[in-house]
């Protein structure tokens, strides 16, 4: 009887800690003070590299950062950072780093135990309002990226309603 209830304690606990670290991700919302669904122009040392068609539909504008507030994270030296941005919005935070083994402990301390995305050879963190993916590029570099899906779901929202106007336009 005891075994039983030890069992569903550590469940529980389980439970509790993973919910604790998705709030953690959800309340972070990016990378340092580079926040998903805020605007591009507002972040330090942004400049517009190019404007592009996300997906061939959406217009987006890429931006890259450089600026010495994050030129690091922790020891680990960061190689790049670039946003992507709809209406100018950050939807898309990507930040090359030097591989360094730490960085990955960091982020399972912070965020919880990660789930492994055999397909495309990545770790990746998922909430309703953001998704950490987290991977090696090549021999020398990590990439995380963090994505919002709220922003994703607007751009797909306001296609439809361009689609459904044309549909009662006819």
């Amino acid at each position: 009887m005891i075994r039983y209830i030890f069992s569903a304690l550590l469940m529980c606990l389980t439970v509790y800690t993973h919910a604790q670290t998705i709030q953690e991700l959800e309340k972070r919302n990016g990378f340092k003070d580079i926040k998903l669904g805020t605007l591009a122009d507002s972040v330090k040392g942004s400049k517009v590299k190019k404007e592009f068609k996300e997906r061939d539909t959406y217009p987006a504008k890429l931006y890259s950062v450089e600026h010495p507030d994050y030129e690091k994270i922790g020891e680990v030296k960061v190689k790049e950072i670039e946003l992507k941005s709809y209406k100018d919005l950050i939807y898309e935070i990507k930040v090359i780093t030097d591989k360094d083994p730490r960085l990955m402990k960091a982020l399972e301390t912070l965020y919880g135990k990660a789930a492994y995305d055999m397909k495309n050879q990545l770790y990746f963190w998922k909430s309703d309002r953001i998704v950490l993916r987290f991977k090696s590029t090549d021999k020398n570099f990590l990439e995380l990226e963090y994505s919002s899906p709220i922003v994703r779901n607007m751009m797909k929202d306001e296609t439809e309603k361009k689609v459904d106007d044309i549909i009662n336009d006819l």
